[in-house]
């Protein structure tokens, strides 16, 4: 497909090759494209492609990325070089990057090459042990509260110690900083970093002047994408690596800044100009995206906020249809509309994928998959995570404890599994070293099991990876246990699981695997949508940044819901109000054609049945956008209980 030349300012952006450059992009305005050109203009200009980077969010984006510049480079006539993988631009997510650079120095950290990458399961696993260890019951202690409370600070740099002078003398914040001193002499044990601990360690390997040196000559050209959304430790290594040569381009909408719950600092952003005051900054507002009645409404809210650098989305795409508003008496009629008209959309021709209803919380999603199952809508909900199923993390944690055995966590889940006769106290036995001591059932099993462990270690090295895969599947006795438990989407689980890692193949075996294992743990909610399956996409406002559809259904627009405010607070601040409006900018702008927003007037929430007033957002927008929706919304369920007089 032939592609419309650059307008203007996307030229000057993708022209300005040295220095500092702020590109402050809206949303649908080309900034992926103009990266891509922008790269080009620096190869065709002499620069090395390895010497090029391309710093992502998500592992989506990054591959998208990487494509996209390989097909530019291979069509330019002036590259006379052989384009391959070894001989394009470095494009990786921060925490890709981060492994990269750990591995390469991973000696001096007192880590194998092969250290274990914890996911959020696996950290809150240790997490659990780890209150038990201090007698505290991890039911009165949620451990996905701890975990975020050691994340966001392990994202600003900070220890624990730091954490308890910081945030006073709680109890809780007693308890989490007493628990992340637990948690980190485990991961040490295991020779293993979480996702955070990725980004700080890669942080402070850069603050290292011989080798901060050292990659500042390998990556002279320093581009960051979504840079609103940097946090700390993030911010350091863009800067480190630029500080030499500040050719840093970084690319980003503070509109778009919806994750300061994880860390995310915005004032990245608005002071690029002081980091950088010869930055040259340039201004994308023209849309080709959405159209103009979408963007009209997109900036009517937006333009509220005062914490931004002012800017108006516009657009020559055509005035397109009226956003339409529903306002069903509670939240299964708003389920059944939305179903409904997803249903008519496809009948009249629209592709399901090409359909999203967002939502700001997850609870929301229940109700309306059963409207989408009610009325046989094929759908998907983003969210469920294809590596985080337990069949799928079995397979897996058998390769990482074959590479690294001292990962007690991958051998406490793969000791029974499938059942050994290895029961919970000999499992306490052989993690605690006492594996003499076992019975002589346990003892057989426990030495099954290291055979094939010994058996994966021969074959890493020497085999594809999606042959250790498959033999994984087999020999350790997964497939038939799952075969012998009838258990089909387990079975379909473990067997995509091959095909995925068919996609490695091509890396020299132990190269491959290590990149398998790297990117299965740095996977996102986004990953799901490249394994095709027909269907709706249903996914919170957040997980939808960055994708697009023609049409686009917002549900839960009450106030309370979105803008969100904790059951437990009257009031949000100013700068969660301005964040909430960020989020609701984010989720007019992922539309193409077609906005469809509703609110339940009654919804019940912990139990209670509340009555609801739309949302803010909903009456900011003049009636001149919007048409009314009607029907009777109410037919797969029987109606609520009517008392008459």
């Amino acid at each position: 497909m032939l592609q419309t030349p650059l307008n203007n300012r996307q030229s000057e952006a993708a022209d300005t090759l040295a220095g500092p450059i702020l590109i402050l992009a809206g949303a649908g305005t080309g900034k992926t494209r103009v990266i891509v050109e922008r790269i080009a203009n620096l190869i065709k200009s002499g620069v090395a492609p390895e010497e090029i980077l391309a710093i992502t969010f998500t592992n989506k984006a990054a591959r998208e990325m990487r494509e996209r510049v390989i097909a530019k480079l291979r069509d330019l006539p002036e590259i006379n070089f052989p384009i391959s993988h070894q001989t394009v631009p470095v494009v990786e997510t921060f925490h890709a990057l981060a492994v990269r650079i750990i591995r390469e120095n991973a000696e001096g950290l007192g880590l194998t090459k092969h250290f274990a990458i914890f996911d959020r399961s696996d950290s809150k696993a240790i997490i659990k042990d780890a209150l038990r260890g201090l007698d505290f019951d991890p039911k009165q202690f949620d451990s996905s509260k701890i975990l975020s409370a050691i994340s966001r600070s392990k994202g600003e740099m900070v220890g624990p110690d730091d954490y308890e002078e910081k945030n006073g003398q709680s109890f809780f914040n007693k308890v989490v900083a007493s628990v992340w001193r637990q948690y980190d002499i485990q991961l040490k044990k295991e020779k293993a970093l979480d996702f955070d601990d990725l980004l700080s360690v890669c942080a402070r390997l850069l603050s290292h002047p011989d080798i901060k040196a050292r990659y500042q000559e390998r990556f002279k050209y320093v581009h960051v994408d979504e840079y609103q959304d940097t946090n700390h430790a993030q911010f350091q290594i863009a800067n480190f690596l630029a500080e030499k040569h500040r050719n840093i381009c970084v690319v980003g909408d503070i509109d778009q800044n919806i994750y300061s719950w994880r860390g995310a600092r915005l004032r990245n952003i608005l002071d690029f100009e002081k980091d950088y005051p010869e930055a040259k900054i340039i201004l994308l507002e023209e849309n080709y995206r959405s159209t103009k009645t979408i963007l009209d409404v997109a900036n009517l809210i937006i333009e509220k906020n005062q914490f931004r650098k002012k800017k108006k989305l516009f657009t020559q795409n055509q005035t397109g249809e009226k956003i339409s508003i529903f306002e069903p008496l509670d939240e299964m009629e708003e389920a059944e509309f939305v179903a409904t008209k997803a249903k008519e959309l496809i009948a009249s021709g629209a592709e399901d994928n090409q359909i999203a209803v967002l939502y700001r919380a997850n609870f929301q999603s229940r109700v309306l998959e059963e409207a989408f199952l009610s009325l046989s809508v094929p759908y998907q909900v983003l969210g469920t995570r294809f590596y985080e199923r337990k069949e799928v993390k079995d397979v897996i944690s058998y390769i990482k404890v074959a590479i690294n055995a001292e990962s007690l966590t991958d051998l406490k889940r793969v000791l029974n599994v499938p059942p050994r006769g290895i029961g919970k106290i000999s499992i306490l036995k052989i993690l605690s070293g006492q594996a003499g001591s076992l019975s002589l059932k346990a003892k057989n099993g426990f030495a099954e099991l290291e055979k094939i462990l010994g058996e994966i270690r021969e074959m890493i090295g020497k085999d594809k990876v999606s042959e250790i895969v498959k033999f994984i599947i087999k020999r350790a006795g997964i497939e038939s246990e799952l075969l012998k438990d009838e258990d089909s989407d387990r079975i379909e689980n473990v067997r995509e699981l091959v095909t995925l890692a068919s996609r490695y193949n091509h890396i020299p075996s132990e190269e491959g695997i290590d990149q398998f294992l790297t990117d299965v743990s740095l996977l996102s909610d986004q990953d799901e949508l490249d394994r095709p399956k027909n269907g709706v996409k249903l996914m919170t406002v957040h997980a939808a940044k960055g994708l697009e559809f023609d049409f686009v259904f917002i549900s839960g627009l009450e106030e309370g819901l979105f803008p969100h405010r904790r059951h437990d607070e009257d009031f949000i601040t100013e700068e969660e109000a301005e964040e909430e409006r960020r989020l609701c900018y984010v989720a007019l702008t992922r539309a193409r054609k077609k906005l469809y927003l509703s609110y339940a007037q009654t919804r019940t929430l912990f139990g209670t049945k509340s009555i609801n007033i739309p949302s803010e957002f909903i009456l900011e927008i003049p009636d001149s956008f919007l048409e009314r929706e009607s029907g009777n919304y109410r037919t797969i369920r029987k109606p609520l209980l009517t008392i008459e007089f």
